[in-house]
């Protein structure tokens, strides 16, 4: 019995507990509430299902959930232009693909040239965050809400305001599927980049640095370790996380939508870092939690959707939950409980 209660206390003594016991407790709503959530069948060749919806929808948040873990920790800020740069990057690959005609039937230059120079562009939107942030020291918040208000328009800059259409195959095929393999190609994206960013951390010393920054980027500088440096690097990595996942949601679509692309997912972005356990303060941080907390929020979405609740009430459905989820994960209310417990206890022995 001791050694049950031991195990449950290390259970749920760990980091990823909380995380995990939402996203199951999320899943297990949408079991009772559709009970074939679950069923997964293959249809010309592709795998169907809302389990399987959840886990290819959820791809763009993962990509940008990760980026968003490294800026939180490093400044103890939050990047809030990662949707708007999202359509930026789908409106740089989609004009040059289409040679800056509205509609085309096969590409106007290479699709290798399309895809780096979308990168770049998230990246150089990085850039130019972190430049605001480390080296200006502009609160973060400030400093991204520049391209969170004009990141929009300059994409529909780009696209002279109109809808940019690639109608070719092999371009959609980056956010649906490749022929012969079931699984939706996104999947494989955010497996990829959550792979690489996992090695990268944990095989060098960026992660150690980034914890330290954003634990005390002053003790940090005394150290020897440049804090301005890091800072920087986390929002040019956030760009290219913004990049990324502006490339999917654009093949998706198989267009750059300038006013769609991204929309409010940088909030889903910030909530998946809380709700994966990560302080927003900066400081140690869970990559993979992030990513529980990316994937319980698209579930969310999805039960919603599956109970026939409107768009427009989605959000705030979702901000009901969302606040239940990171309240039960708070370390005050945890201080409450234990002073709870302890009020009790003692009750018990003087009476």
């Amino acid at each position: 019995m001791n050694k049950l209660i031991v195990f449950v206390k290390k259970l749920t003594g760990t980091r990823l507990f909380l995380p995990l016991f939402c996203l199951v407790l999320v899943l297990l709503s949408n079991l009772i509430k559709t009970p074939t959530f679950f069923q997964v069948t293959i249809k010309n060749g592709v795998l169907y299902g809302y389990i399987i919806d959840v886990i290819n929808r959820a791809s763009d948040l993962v990509i940008l959930s990760v980026g968003m873990t490294m800026v939180v920790a490093a400044s103890g800020g939050t990047d809030i232009s990662v949707g708007a740069v999202m359509s930026v990057a789908g409106a740089v690959c989609c004009y040059i693909l289409a040679g800056g005609l509205q509609t085309v039937n096969e590409f106007q230059n290479p699709y290798i040239l399309g895809v780096l120079a979308a990168v770049f562009a998230g990246m150089l939107c990085g850039c130019f965050n972190g430049f605001l942030v480390a080296k200006m020291k502009i609160q973060p918040m400030v400093a991204t809400l520049i391209l969170f208000t004009a990141g929009r328009g300059m994409a529909q800059l780009i696209t002279r305001g109109q809808i940019t259409y690639i109608r070719v195959e092999s371009y959609k095929m980056l956010g649906a599927s490749i022929p012969g393999i079931p699984v939706p190609t996104p999947v494989f994206v955010a497996l990829l980049v959550v792979i690489l960013t996992y090695v990268l951390l944990k095989k060098t010393t960026l992660g150690l640095y980034i914890q330290t920054v954003g634990i005390n980027s002053r003790a940090s500088r005394l150290m020897g370790i440049k804090s301005s440096r890091i800072i920087f690097l986390s929002y040019v990595f956030c760009g290219l996380c913004a990049g990324v996942s502006g490339l999917v949601a654009s093949s998706r679509i198989y267009s750059a939508d300038a006013n769609n692309i991204g929309l409010n997912l940088e909030l889903d972005a910030i909530l998946a870092v809380a709700l994966g356990g990560n302080s927003l303060g900066g400081g140690k941080f869970s990559l993979l939690g992030s990513v529980i907390g990316a994937y319980t929020i698209q579930a969310l979405s999805t039960t919603l959707y599956a109970m026939g609740v409107s768009p427009d009430q989605i959000p705030v459905y979702k901000a009901i939950v969302v606040v239940i989820i990171v309240a039960l994960q708070s370390t005050e209310l945890k201080k409450m409980a234990k002073r709870y417990q302890t009020g009790r206890e003692v009750g018990k022995k003087v009476a």
